[in-house]
């Protein structure tokens, strides 16, 4: 038997204006994906028979990157993270999957993790019509502190490109790593699932449309842009009082796109006086907020006290890795 895991990750500045190519920053978190593969006299999932319909990501790995034709194998994945809520849980399981299949067929050779997060990437694009960011995919296999961006950024380091062809044309993306500081001083990130899902495809698109309707709303995107680059730099730097202030910033600019919820707004609104800073995650619509703070426990009970779900993770959790 081999079993990897990799985990989810949470989108702390750029949610929606990295599609019109401005910087992302995202954050590996604690919880993810576990995977373990044992071979069977019939393919299983769970406990139950497999099909490949059924999980395309999984598919995708077997039979069209590592093209196996061994015996059936009896797959048992354990996720920790909160489903369509924007943590990359359909990434993680993607990055884990290869992972476990990489040692079960090549035991002698090293795990190159950016091939991992490119093979990630094309399970995710493959699964939804051809349409997939490496934000993800990437975040979960590097670990840390990972940006996507069309341009350098200050203060990283460029790790790979990667590219895709979609529906819509070739997109290109620029993946980069930004060092955090060693020590967080007692830093936690806390989030909070609405119990929501959230639907990114609805909301990238109610946002494309806003533009189109409102040009003035453009601004926001660059103001986003802004404040991404100004938390990036403090956080690198350990200025944990900087980055909450970049995070409530940057939540008012998300509402005023219209992609918080009410759910979102009373998780945050509930989460600030206990945190430095507190903000809505991913697509919007739903799924989850993110919080910095030094007090992780009283975060998590006003979270549960305003009808959400916490999860608390430490900064800095590395990336795929074969257990």
């Amino acid at each position: 038997m081999v079993e990897a895991f990799a985990p989810g990750k949470c989108i702390l500045f750029g949610e929606h204006a990295v599609v019109y190519g401005h910087p992302a920053v995202a954050l590996a978190i604690d919880q993810g994906v576990r995977v373990s593969l044992k071979k069977s006299e019939e393919w299983r999932i769970g406990g139950e028979k497999f099909d490949p319909f059924k999980h395309p990501h999984i598919s995708h790995i077997l039979h069209k990157i590592f093209y196996y034709n061994g015996e059936p194998l009896d797959i048992k994945i354990e996720s920790q993270l909160f489903p369509a809520a924007g943590l990359g849980s359909s990434a993680a399981l993607s990055n884990a999957i290869g992972a476990a299949l990489h040692k079960m067929m090549k035991p002698n050779e090293k795990l190159d993790i950016v091939k991992l997060a490119k093979i990630g990437h094309s399970a995710e694009a493959a699964a939804q019509e051809g349409r997939a960011s490496p934000t993800d995919t990437a975040t979960s296999a590097l670990g840390g502190c990972v940006v996507v961006s069309g341009e350098p950024v200050k203060g990283t380091e460029h790790i790979f490109n990667t590219e895709l062809v979609t529906p819509e044309g070739k997109r290109s993306w620029s993946i980069y790593k930004s060092i955090l500081p060693e020590k967080t001083d007692g830093i936690w990130l806390i989030l909070g699932f609405t119990g929501e899902s959230s639907p990114t495809g609805k909301m990238v698109a109610g946002v494309a449309n806003l533009l189109s309707q409102v040009p003035s709303k453009k601004d926001e995107m660059e103001a986003i842009n802004e404040i991404t680059l100004k938390g990036l730099d403090a956080l690198s730097k350990g200025n944990f009082e900087a980055v909450g202030l970049a995070m409530d910033e940057c939540h008012e600019h998300l509402q005023n796109l219209n992609v918080s919820s009410d759910s979102l707004d009373r998780l945050v609104e509930a989460v600030r006086p206990y945190s430095l800073g507190a903000k809505m995650t991913g697509a919007g619509g739903g799924g989850c907020i993110v919080a910095i703070s030094r007090n992780p426990q009283r975060v998590s009970e006003q979270i549960e006290i305003a009808g959400g779900i916490p999860m608390i993770s430490k900064i800095g959790t590395k990336g795929v890795k074969i257990i």
